[in-house]
């Protein structure tokens, strides 16, 4: 059997992780790091589920909440690089006058 006190440490570790990954995806400022971390945040949901002994919501999880909903968002974020792309060089040649 494992371990409780592993487990544990484990179960610390894996909060942390998450309140950090949530602190930097909030803060960061490039959106295509804001997706991979938003992806990865729902991973190591899902990994939280397992442990809370919710197998079915860790798949939902790992299903809708990155894999689904991260597709989505690269997707909007694709579509949306020409667009951001124009924004800043506004903001640039205004910045020059």
């Amino acid at each position: 059997m494992v371990n409780e006190n592993l487990l544990r440490a484990f179960d610390i570790v894996l909060a942390i992780s998450l309140v950090g990954l949530a602190t930097m995806l909030l803060l960061a400022k490039d959106l295509f790091k804001s997706v991979v971390m938003f992806i990865v945040f729902g991973l190591l949901m899902s990994i939280t589920w397992v442990r809370l002994s919710a197998p079915d919501i860790a798949l939902a999880e790992a299903a809708i909440g990155a894999g689904l909903t991260g597709a989505l968002l690269l997707r909007a974020l694709r579509q949306l690089q020409p667009a951001l792309i124009s924004a800043s060089e506004a903001d640039t040649r205004l910045n020059e006058e």
